[in-house]
């Protein structure tokens, strides 16, 4: 493992992936070969899990300069409320840095500015804490990796928060634009980890 192994980074859940020590089940794999309005995950058998690990890979949407975005189920409907808080740093191949973050708004951002054209696509992943546990909140650190709008070559990491002490049960990959285009393909995994 390269990289700090005591503090940083890596216990924060960037750049680490899965360890081989660590028990992981697939939950789920949803390959998306068409436009699909929205991806969601809502056997996350969270009372077996307090952490959960998404894998996004060759995700495209379909109009240009779109936003990937998280969403929380409670009790089996998704919440659109601005219960959300979200910070993300972006780097690019070009030198440029940038961050975004926002307060009550109603979902967290996976990607910023994705590009759609010829091979503008993104892939990352995600990690999950607490799911399950409504006495606090839930918990999600993103790092992908993408084409932007621009052709420019990007990376994002960051996280937030569902701002509710409430037991989730269901996770929401969709657009962030509402009445955006759709997710044009992709192929998204959900693990639980112990």
């Amino acid at each position: 493992m390269a990289g700090p192994t005591s503090f940083g980074y890596q216990n924060l859940g960037f750049g680490s992936g899965i360890s081989a020590t660590e028990n992981i089940e697939l939950l789920e794999t949803q390959t998306i070969t068409s436009n699909t309005a929205q991806v969601d995950f809502t056997s996350i058998k969270g009372s077996e899990y307090n952490v959960h690990y998404l894998t996004a890979q060759n995700i495209k949407n379909a109009s240009d300069d779109q936003q990937f975005a998280i969403r929380m189920s409670v009790g089996g409907t998704f919440d659109t409320d601005t219960d959300y808080k979200r910070a993300i740093f972006t780097l690019s191949h070009d030198g440029g840095t940038d961050d975004s973050r926002d307060t009550n708004i109603n979902q967290i951002f996976f990607t910023l500015n994705q590009g759609n054209v010829g091979e503008e696509r993104g892939h990352g992943y995600a990690y999950f804490y607490n799911l399950h546990n409504s006495a606090t909140v839930s918990l999600v650190n993103i790092f992908t990796t993408g084409v932007n709008v621009n052709g420019k070559v990007k990376i994002n990491y960051g996280g937030g928060t569902y701002d509710q002490t409430a037991s989730v049960d269901g996770i929401r990959i969709c657009m962030s634009n509402p009445g955006a285009p759709n997710i044009s393909s992709g192929v998204f995994s959900l693990y639980g980890v112990k």
